[in-house]
Parts: structure tokens; C-alpha cells; sequence
């Protein structure tokens, strides 16, 4: 479903404040895999997911999404086919627009063909958007009409989450989409994430910094530092790792112990 070849890019290019970011990525996502990565800051995972969402092009290398080169394409056409959610609960929504309004763009940005921007949502695509709500079970169904900056934080990404999936993604991208929630809601939108990736088999990247989650969610986690994958585990070997036994491929595989306080913190 995804494939990167060798993916490169470098920041201030030929300054002093040059920085490489991605540094030679190769990643081979099958589809329905669920894979969670972790990492140090500035290890380059946030850098990865621009790559693939198209916040930049890349120096070097090939980005195919579903068998489609898709290395050179803008970031608007990418989000056709692929979902992403930010850290920050303020992203990703338009907070003067109702909550009917938002999914409206959402549905027609994410619907194939040219045409579909100048279209109409009808009244059965609106009561397709009530039903969709309500499996949130936050009574957001009911506030159709009230603007998203009036909803809490967890509101407004589980809303986001239902954005980024109301027509299936070839490729659902999580940057640490639960890290600025409180513990109880972010474990509501946690499971509200499993639950859609799980009914509509959706291929998806998960940030996290919580080392539990790591190897609880998905099927696969990686480890990313100085811009590489230094680690990738998965199946029988993913089902018996402990925390500490993660923490350990780390550093077998960067050369130096996790430097992390948040992941530390979470363990």
C-alpha cells in the first residue's frame, strides 16, 4: 500500500543550522498494517509523515501510495487519499465553520473527481454525517449547527478523526493525535481510532509516545533516529517484547540509550 525508497530531505541546506531530517527512509507498509513509531525528538518522525502527506518534496528518493508515484504530487491531491491528524486539536479544522460545515469539506475534499468541489452536500449526506456523530457517542450529532471553536479538545479531535476517515483513506497518518488530551479522553479517542481502523481496514502511521502503546496498537512498531528506521518489529517477535526489552533494540540499533523524558515518563 506504501512504499518509500530511500527517502532523503535536509533542512537550511549549505548553513550552519543544516539539519538532515530523513536520511535514506526505505518503508514497505502492506495493506490493513497498522504500525506505531516512536523515537527521540528530532529523530525525524513528524518529518516523515510531511513527506508522505506532501508538506514538502523530498531530495531524494520515491514515495508510491497503492502502486501511484506520488513522490512530486501537491499536498491537496494527496489528501484525497490520505487522512492525517496533528497533536494539536486546533489543526486540522476550520473553528469558525459549524461542525456540518467541516465534515462537508472533509467529504467532498476526500471524494473522487474534480467536480465534487463545486458540489452540494444533500440532505441524505447530512443525515449520513448525524449517524457518523453519534458513533462518537459525544453528542456531537445534536451541535451540527454550533461552530467547532466551541468544542473541548477531545471533541474537536475525535471530530477530526471522523474528517479524516468519512470517505476510507488508502493511508491514515495519527501524529500523536491524543498527546495534548487529558488521560481519560485521550484513551476515548485511543479507542475510538482502533475501533475505525479496525472496521474499515485502514492502512495507518501512528506517532506515539507512550512505549505501551507502541506495542499494544497495531501489528507493527518502528523505531526511528537521526532520520532512519533503527528498528522494525512486528508478529510473534512485536507479541513477546516488553518496554524495556523496545528500549533495547534502540539502542542496539541507534547506538545510544532512548533520550525521550515524555516516552520515559510514559513507561
Amino acid at each position: 500500500m506504501l512504499q518509500l525508497t530511500n527517502i532523503h530531505k535536509t533542512f537550511n541546506q549549505g548553513t550552519v543550522n543544516e539539519k538532515k531530517a530523513l536520511d535514506g527512509v526505505n518503508l514497505k507498509l502492506d495493506a490493513g498494517d497498522f504500525a506505531t513509531i516512536v523515537g527521540s525528538n528530532g529523530a525525524g518522525k513528524s518529518t516523515l509523515f510531511n513527506a508522505i502527506a506532501g508538506g514538502f518534496y523530498v531530495e531524494k528518493g520515491s514515495i508510491l501510495l497503492d502502486g501511484e508515484d506520488i513522490t512530486y504530487r501537491q499536498d491537496h491531491q494527496r489528501a484525497r487519499s490520505i487522512g492525517y491528524l496533528f497533536q494539536d486539536p486546533m489543526k486540522g479544522t476550520a473553528p469558525n465553520m459549524t461542525i456540518e460545515e467541516n465534515l462537508a469539506i472533509a467529504y467532498l475534499r476526500a471524494s473522487t473527481g474534480n467536480k465534487n468541489y463545486f458540489s452540494r452536500i444533500s440532505k441524505k449526506d447530512k443525515e449520513m454525517f448525524r449517524e457518523k456523530l453519534a458513533l462518537l457517542d459525544m453528542d456531537l450529532e445534536n451541535r451540527m449547527k454550533n461552530p467547532v471553536g466551541l468544542l473541548s479538545g477531545g471533541q474537536r479531535q475525535a471530530l477530526t478523526l471522523l474528517m479524516a476517515t468519512i470517505v476510507t483513506p488508502k493511508l491514515l497518518l495519527l501524529d500523536e493525535h491524543t498527546a495534548a488530551l487529558d488521560p481519560a479522553t485521550a484513551e476515548k479517542v485511543i479507542k475510538l481510532t482502533k475501533d475505525v481502523i479496525a472496521e474499515r481496514n485502514i492502512t495507518c502511521l501512528m506517532i506515539t509516545h507512550n512505549m505501551h502503546q507502541a506495542l499494544e496498537l497495531g501489528n507493527r512498531t518502528l523505531m526511528m533516529d537521526a532520520g532512519k528506521i533503527v528498528f522494525d518489529v512486528k508478529g510473534e517477535e512485536r507479541s513477546q517484547m516488553t518496554v524495556t526489552d523496545l528500549l533495547d533494540k534502540f539502542k542496539q540499533g541507534a547506538g545510544e540509550d532512548l533520550d525521550n523524558d515524555r516516552i520515559l515518563l510514559s513507561m
